[in-house]
Formats: C-alpha cells, sequence, structure tokens
C-alpha cells in the first residue's frame, strides 16, 4: 500500500508543511500519542481550541480544517495525516491567496505542536 501524502507546498513563504524538502517551510512532524485514534482526538481537542477554525473533512487518517484570519477572513487550509507506519502526525498549513503571510502558518502550527504534546503527556 503506498503512503498518501499531503499537498506539495508551491515554495512561496505563505505555508509550511512536514513533507517539504524546502528547508525554510518545513517542520518535524508529531509522534502519535497512544495510537491513531487517541491521536486524532487530541489534534481535534486542540484545532478545537483555536478560533475561527472549522473541521471541513475528515476521513480514517486525514483532517482538514479551515482558519479563517480575524479582520480580513482570509482563509488557511490546515491538514493533518495519520501516518500507522511512522507513528506520525504529518501536517500541512498553507495560505490559500498571497505570497507572504508575516509568519502565521508557522506560529499557528508551533502552537498547535506545543498544545498537543502538553495533551499528550
Amino acid at each position: 500500500m503506498a503512503t498518501k501524502s499531503l499537498k506539495l507546498l508551491s515554495g512561496s513563504p505563505n505555508a509550511v508543511s512536514t513533507e517539504t524538502e524546502i528547508e525554510a517551510l518545513r517542520m518535524e512532524p508529531l509522534p502519535y500519542a497512544r495510537d491513531r485514534a487517541d491521536s486524532i482526538e487530541t489534534i481535534k481537542m486542540v484545532m478545537g481550541q483555536l478560533p475561527r477554525t472549522e473541521l471541513v473533512k475528515e476521513t480514517d487518517d486525514t483532517l482538514h480544517y479551515v482558519v479563517s484570519s480575524k479582520v480580513m477572513r482570509f482563509k488557511d487550509d490546515v491538514e493533518f495525516r495519520f501516518d500507522d507506519v511512522t507513528r506520525q502526525i504529518e501536517f500541512r498549513s498553507a495560505a490559500r491567496l498571497g505570497h507572504y503571510d508575516f509568519g502565521v502558518n508557522r506560529t499557528r502550527m508551533q502552537d498547535v505542536s506545543e498544545r498537543y504534546r502538553r495533551l499528550m503527556r
């Protein structure tokens, strides 16, 4: 069975991913909690704490959220892929529009990662 991947980044500095070769846009994946189901529930708890965040699609091994900015209502896509082989959570967070996001996606995913790690202890 081939491992699915997250959508590739365009290369513009308005995104981050655990699956990119572009070092400036790369982040480290998150470890599983106990198992996939527990990891999914923990990510859902974390994302549920973020304002203007909506779960728009869920499959057995992925979650896709849309986060809207406060003032201009710009939309960012945040995707998680749960990999049972590596027992890691791969993720991607990217602005739909524009070229530069002032580090919003990286800051968000650093916050999500910190919250996730606190909850999985």
